[in-house]
């Protein structure tokens, strides 16, 4: 909890510097604040707890376990399904994609009915999760091979570049924001613990430096694949 509230502390000096010598105006609700700032640094604090006690140790474990079993097939396997499950239950791309679901059918692109909405919704999220799912596999080949990190970054942003110059204008903004929405509170402990458990059981692999990497995948390849969602369905 100390922790916490050394996490928390920067963000709320922020807050009341600009309250009352920037604005310079009264905190208004000062109570409220105080009780929902608490509620924060204990749900902060469980959930760093949680994250030690049982999403990196099983990431970990699972990651040596199966890299042990020497089969490749369900390593993929499991990294695909560790980066889909995961991101398609992100908090931060259900809010994403619930939000532009609502601009865009207000700017014409979709329909304005429900139906359409929770269509274009469920599509991005699918579309982010699938490529979260096949950026783990790409990252996992790396640590098995020893690919170098960096050609394969240079070479997806790349691509991201090329992409931006074709893609709806109106996708483009959706989809530099779904690489960062999949580096949030679910995704990245499990990943970072899936890549340091494989990197752990593989010798001649360093976890310092091949164990990490993973996350900067799973940002990468969701815009490609939202810009081309966005072509397919322009």
């Amino acid at each position: 909890m100390v922790d916490s509230i050394k996490d928390l502390l920067p963000i709320v000096l922020v807050v009341v510097f600009f309250q009352f010598f920037i604005l310079q105006q009264p905190m208004e609700n000062i109570g409220e604040l105080l009780i929902g700032v608490g509620f924060v640094i204990v749900g902060l604090t469980f959930f760093i707890y949680g994250l030690e006690l049982g999403l990196f140790p099983i990431g970990e474990s699972m990651a040596y376990a199966l890299a042990k079993k020497g089969s490749a097939f369900w390593l993929l396997a499991f990294a695909f399904a560790l980066g889909f499950g995961t991101t398609v239950a992100e908090p931060a791309l259900i809010a994403v994609a619930k939000e532009a679901s609502e601009v865009a059918a207000s700017a014409g692109v979709i329909a304005t009915s429900q139906e359409a909405k929770d269509s274009y919704a469920t599509g991005l999220r699918l579309t982010v999760a699938l490529s979260v799912g096949v950026a783990l596999i790409i990252g996992v080949l790396r640590i098995i091979l020893g690919w170098p990190i960096h050609y394969l970054i240079i070479g997806g942003y790349v691509i991201i570049v090329i992409m931006t110059n074709f893609a709806p204008p109106e996708i483009i903004g959706i989809a530099y924001d779904s690489g960062g929405v999949t580096t949030s509170s679910i995704t990245v402990p499990l990943v970072t613990a899936l890549g340091i458990g494989l990197a752990s059981s593989i010798k001649g692999r360093n976890p310092m430096i091949d164990g990490f990497g993973l996350i900067a995948f799973a940002s990468l390849t969701p815009m490609i694949f939202v810009m081309a969602y966005g072509m397919i369905i322009s």
